[in-house]
């Protein structure tokens, strides 16, 4: 869905181009994929290791609450035949609470996680950004598109960038990778 938006999206826009006086083959088209020379950056290895540490860290916090909720349940079956019917609906109130917590806490800690994934991508995503405004400029390139969403490219008439960027970040990257079929 999100393919068909953006096509559409650059349909509208060469064709205004185009009958705003600029005829289509005066069009400058570059396209680059900025999550493959992400995952290239050395920083991108750093922001892995982070995430990985808090992740972990995030989920021995939630095992550990799953393990004591399991305690309780046990305990709680054990002592079921000894308590009284009001007894036992407020000690089963209780565990439905406590795994109603357990789940919202995996929830928050998603959600903490992708915010913190987001906080840490930023920077690189930036770097990345800056490279493609300059080589853009560079080039005389007239937009510069998002490679995923290209379904066909006329590698006479549109660049690939990717190199390019990379060169300008400073790191290497698999021309094969980078190109779009």
């Amino acid at each position: 869905m999100k393919n068909r938006i953006f096509g559409l999206l650059l349909a509208t826009l060469i064709a205004g181009i185009t009958t705003g006086g600029a005829t289509a083959q005066n069009l400058k088209v570059g396209y680059a994929d900025p999550e493959v020379i992400i995952t290239y950056m050395p920083e991108y290895n750093q922001v892995q290791s982070q995430m990985a540490i808090e992740y972990r860290t995030s989920q021995e916090a939630l095992q550990a609450m799953a393990a004591d909720f399991q305690d309780r349940v046990e305990k709680y079956q054990k002592q079921q035949p000894l308590l009284s019917a009001e007894r036992q609906a407020e000690r089963e109130a209780e565990l439905v609470l406590l795994q109603s917590e357990i789940q919202g806490a995996a929830t928050k800690k998603d959600e903490e996680f992708n915010l913190r994934q987001e906080e840490l991508m930023a920077p690189l995503l930036e770097k990345v950004q800056q490279a493609i405004d300059a080589i853009a400029k560079e080039q005389g390139l007239d937009m510069v598109i998002r490679s995923p969403a290209l379904l066909y490219v006329n590698s006479e008439r549109v660049t690939n960038i990717n190199i390019d960027i990379a060169k300008k970040l400073g790191i290497e990257i698999d021309d094969e990778t980078t190109a779009t079929k």
